[in-house]
């Protein structure tokens, strides 16, 4: 018989706005401190200690414009976070600091999270939607040089380009660039060549959110119908369908798989967040707390697997985290 689904380990409230990001910076050994960054919809980034359970920094670096991606850079006090004030603004968090030490103008009117790839001791690789609506800008931090705009076919009707994730197939190779599009396809791209190399329509709505296992070659994507899409890889490098997963309720607006491969979830606009086995896709758990739509799920990364956590951000202004790995 199936447990029942767990009740929150605890919830964070004081936001004040609905949450649209989360990442966990909990890697470090001790006496570091777990962090969690949230970004909400009033332009604020929060940075909690997961041992009070309260905020430990607000930062205000995009004009109260909604903050819909954040991000650590190889440490906790390197933060990048992107805004609807078309700005991704790079942050200096050492020794107490909370200043913006430089920013990329994306010019994107979207909703399209950037990617960041580490290339280098010190240097990235980013890719953004860039102001041609249907085009991906790489550039590289913290030069900010331009790497390669990546463009559609003539003809090839993508639209805006709506989640990212760049990934270097092995050590040494050449990063691609896996796009999910307004048409509702997933387009793999070679970076340095600038070329597409397949592509898959995966759903007939956008792709709202994806994720790839790099190890399986293997990838999830969600859209606003009721249908998981769960794609591979092959060695030509050509996207195929391998299987798709019908949702009780339409509308998913992040899918996120847990670092160690075995677990996924996914945040639903029916206010659930639903946890699948990644091998088989087998359902888990529904995890039933929220009382508006989950816009966001994160894993965290500790280094003891007992401490690991699932955080949820949802338009209710709440931020639910569950440990879920005894279920699992």
């Amino acid at each position: 018989m199936a447990l029942p689904p767990p009740d929150p380990q605890f919830v964070l409230r004081g936001t004040s706005a609905a949450v649209h990001t989360l990442h966990f910076s909990c890697g470090g050994p001790e006496p570091d401190i777990p962090l969690l960054f949230s970004g909400s919809e009033n332009g604020f980034i929060h940075v909690w200690n997961l041992k009070t359970h309260r905020v430990d920094t607000t930062l205000d670096g995009h004009g109260r414009k909604s903050v819909y991606c954040v991000e650590t850079m190889g440490a906790k006090d390197r933060l990048l976070s992107q805004g609807r004030d078309q700005r991704i603004c790079l942050w200096d968090l050492a020794e107490g600091r909370t200043s913006v030490t430089d920013s990329v103008f994306t010019e994107h009117v979207g909703f399209c999270r950037c990617s960041l790839l580490k290339v280098a001791q010190g240097r990235w690789l980013m890719a953004m939607a860039a102001r041609s609506l249907e085009e991906v800008q790489i550039l590289e931090l913290p030069s900010k040089t331009s790497v390669c705009t990546l463009k559609p076919e003539v003809g090839a009707k993508l639209g805006m380009p709506m989640c990212l994730k760049l990934w270097q197939p092995s050590c040494g190779s050449q990063p691609v660039l896996l796009a999910g599009y307004e048409d509702g396809s997933v387009v793999l791209w070679n970076v340095s060549m600038g070329k597409a190399l397949s592509q898959l329509i995966c759903h007939q709505e956008p792709v709202m959110s994806f994720d790839f296992d790099s190890e399986k070659a293997k990838g999830i994507s969600g859209s606003s119908e009721k249908v998981l899409s769960i794609w591979s890889l092959n060695e030509q490098q050509n996207l195929q369908v391998y299987k798709t997963h019908e949702l009780v309720n339409a509308g998913i607006s992040d899918i996120t798989i847990r670092p160690d491969k075995k677990i996924l979830a996914t945040a639903g606009w029916d206010h659930r967040i639903r946890i699948f086995g990644w091998k088989k896709l087998k359902p888990l758990a529904v995890l039933d707390y929220h009382t508006a739509s989950v816009h966001c799920v994160s894993f965290s990364d500790h280094s003891d697997p007992r401490d690991r956590l699932l955080a949820a951000g949802s338009k209710d202004q709440r931020i639910s985290v569950w440990s879920i790995y005894a279920q699992t």
